[in-house]
């Protein structure tokens, strides 16, 4: 087991389509090495306000990241800049949004597509601006990242369900192939990060409805999963966590203290335990 952390991100990844169309993570479940919880993303449900959500625990009302055109770097402390601070390493395999919240913004793809900088909270970066970019090669910047620079966290962010989503809407065979697909390509690594002992966690910034859109409070766009897999996990059924919870549970399962994000404490068995006693 170990203290280091990969967060995915399936952008637009709906509950509902998760659960159903997510085979190996399903697997994965059946054999007891993951658990799935239904979470409900913040309003509005939009990318770039819910990448802040996640990473910094802070709602898009209190953070002013409100749309996807509010182009700044987040004024909150995130997962990212903690760790930093804490002498950990970070990376990310994430759309450029990510790089322009946490790194530079704008995001200039000469510049910052490839980001190897110490002093920046995102230390180690591989960004791409295509909605198209292949889940495949996404997945493949992460490994490089990973066994390139051993980072404590690693974000890793695919564009292809969002981008169908919003090509074909929720009910469509291409939105749920392409789920499929996806996790077809996270069966490649999960295996291996699992046997190097990280703590994996898999979610959603947001979900799709069948207008081929999202930002409303539909529950088809509200309702992601969360998928954990690790031992530092109670993986206890009824746990109700918040997407709020997930910087602050990051931070926990990074050895991060006096973070003062809100934690789901009932995700973790270190934390369980330290309260018991």
């Amino acid at each position: 087991m170990t203290n280091k952390v990969i967060l995915i991100v399936l952008d637009g990844l709906a509950y509902r389509t998760a659960e159903q169309c997510m085979g190996f993570i399903q697997a994965l479940k059946e054999q007891k090495k993951a658990t799935l919880y239904k979470i409900q993303c913040e309003l509005p449900s939009m990318s770039r306000p819910l990448y802040e959500t996640i990473l910094t625990g802070v709602v898009p009302a209190v953070s002013g990241i409100t749309d996807n055109q509010v182009n700044r770097n987040s004024n909150q402390q995130s997962v990212f800049s903690l760790a930093q601070q804490a002498g950990k390493t970070t990376a990310a395999a994430a759309f450029h949004w990510v790089s322009e919240l946490y790194n530079l913004s704008p995001y200039d793809a000469i510049r910052d597509r490839h980001t190897m900088d110490i002093e920046k909270m995102i230390q180690y970066g591989l960004f791409y601006h295509d909605g198209d970019y292949p889940d495949s090669h996404l997945y493949l910047d992460a490994e490089l990242l990973r066994l390139r620079h051993d980072p404590d966290f690693l974000l890793i962010h695919p564009m292809s369900i969002d981008e169908a989503g919003h090509r074909s809407g929720l009910d469509s065979a291409h939105y749920r192939n392409t789920v499929r697909h996806s996790d077809k390509e996270l069966s490649k690594y999960l295996p291996t990060w699992i046997e190097a002992g990280y703590q994996i966690l898999i979610t959603a910034d947001h979900g799709m409805n069948e207008d081929k859109s999202h930002g409303g409070a539909l529950s088809e766009e509200r309702e992601v999963p969360l998928f954990v897999i690790g031992e530092s996990f109670t993986h206890q059924f009824g746990c109700e966590p918040r997407q709020t919870e997930i910087c602050g549970t990051v931070c926990e399962l990074l050895g991060l203290r006096n973070h003062e994000k809100p934690v789901a404490e009932n995700l973790l068995l270190k934390r369980k335990l330290e309260v018991a006693a």
